[in-house]
């Protein structure tokens, strides 16, 4: 039997706007679960198209329709979130599709790992420009480990190594270095210059 609870407008004050107002609101459910149609939020400055809701009310499906989650859907859920797709495709086709047309995308493990794997990893950035199209790694506190049978990098324009400790660098069979002009300075230039310059390297490598 549907139910209309909110016959009766609620005119509460929502950040000095009067809240949402819906006389067409239906609901139908029982101990087990309910669906809603037009329900407007506790904070009543958001209306639902849709909501689905549990019996735990942290287990929930809400599509709404305006005030600051205009468009928005949202999902929570107490225990596991699972999505499996592609049983019947094959290992070249995308099967799993998701794209933000404008905006970011955050995966955040609030308390947990972030793991991804597969046969292949690409990450691929194809933004133009300075300040786009880069790849960022930071691990705060901790570290980046590489760990793989062939490590290749390959800078167009410019590669650097830097730390403020120590640096080493070891090959068990062979080692090759070759550069058009290899220069070697040490802090001894800081001191006194050498007679092929030299300070003002090490001099901008300090800050490291």
């Amino acid at each position: 039997m549907a139910i209309p609870p909110n016959s009766k407008p609620n005119n509460t004050r929502v950040n000095n706007t009067t809240s949402k107002q819906n006389y067409t609101e239906i609901s139908y459910g029982n101990d087990h679960g309910s669906i809603n149609f037009g329900y407007v939020s506790k904070q009543g400055d958001v209306t639902a198209d849709v909501q689905l809701q549990a019996s735990d009310g942290r287990h929930q499906i809400t599509l709404d329709k305006d005030g600051p989650r205009k468009g928005c859907t949202s999902i929570t859920s107490p225990g596991n979130f699972q999505i499996q797709c592609g049983l019947d495709k094959n290992e070249a086709e995308d099967t799993l599709f998701i794209n933000a047309v404008n905006g970011n995308v955050c995966i955040i493990a609030s308390n947990g790992k972030l793991r991804l794997q597969g046969t292949d990893i690409e990450l691929v950035a194809i933004g133009e420009g300075g300040s786009k199209g880069n790849i960022r790694m930071n691990a705060k506190g901790g570290s980046i480990e590489m760990d793989a049978k062939k490590v290749l990098i390959n800078a167009s324009s410019f590669c650097k190594i830097a730390s403020s400790g120590k640096v080493e660098v070891a090959a068990n069979s062979c080692l090759s270095m070759y550069g058009s002009i290899i220069r070697g300075v040490t802090d001894a230039c800081a001191v006194k210059d050498s007679k092929v310059g030299g300070r003002r390297f090490q001099v901008s490598q300090e800050i490291f």
